[in-house]
């Protein structure tokens, strides 16, 4: 399974995207993670269906510090182009 997330509320500047890292860590998924231009904070992820949804779950509501308003996903076709590990991209 690829989706495609981005998560909005407060979830910059709090480490949230070193946070959805060790969250794929620990999900053993993989992916990317970046902070967009208008707050939110967006990224891919491929696993398997539990380990995304668990992934998907942790983000919304295991952050200390983040106010999670908004959390929206989508499915990629696109299953080729996976990457091996989990990383934080630079600022869009």
């Amino acid at each position: 399974m690829r989706l495609s997330f981005r998560i909005s509320g407060r979830v910059q500047g709090i480490g949230y995207r070193w946070f959805v890292k060790e969250a794929a860590a620990r999900h053993r998924v993989s992916g990317w993670v970046r902070n967009s231009a208008d707050g939110s904070v967006e990224g891919e992820v491929q696993g398997g269906v539990p380990a995304v949804d668990g992934f998907l779950k942790e983000l919304r509501t295991g952050h200390p510090w983040a106010a999670v308003e908004k959390a929206e996903t989508q499915e990629m076709l696109d299953q080729e182009a996976a990457e091996k590990d989990f990383y934080i991209k630079p600022t869009a």
